[in-house]
């Protein structure tokens, strides 16, 4: 069954645009590594300490092949450092998700 990972990020609002070289790094990682990335959000209006990523697998299955590839993958570890050092993701949250079908 296909499967979305809804990742939910609270940001440093003072942080963001740390929070957007690390979200444009992803574009080019995630699919390298076997994710159908349907992309990342950055607030705009309104709230301005969140921001989302949505990324697609075929299974969990897949999924767990995706996280295991990107732990050997030097760039995503590189972009996870990235982001430890920089302090800008103050809290993150994954939910899965399978689309309403008929």
């Amino acid at each position: 069954m296909p499967v979305t990972v809804f990742i939910r990020y609270q940001l440093d609002p003072f942080k963001r645009a740390q929070f957007e070289e690390y979200a444009k790094r992803w574009l080019t990682i995630i699919p390298k590594c076997g994710g159908d990335l349907i992309g990342y959000f950055m607030p705009h209006e309104g709230t301005n300490n969140v921001a989302f990523g949505l990324i697609s697998f075929e299974s969990l299955a897949a999924y767990e092949a995706y996280r295991a590839r990107l732990r050997q993958d030097a760039e995503g570890m590189a972009n996870f450092h990235f982001a430890e050092e920089s302090k800008f993701i103050l809290a993150e949250e994954r939910t899965f998700l399978r689309k309403v079908v008929l």
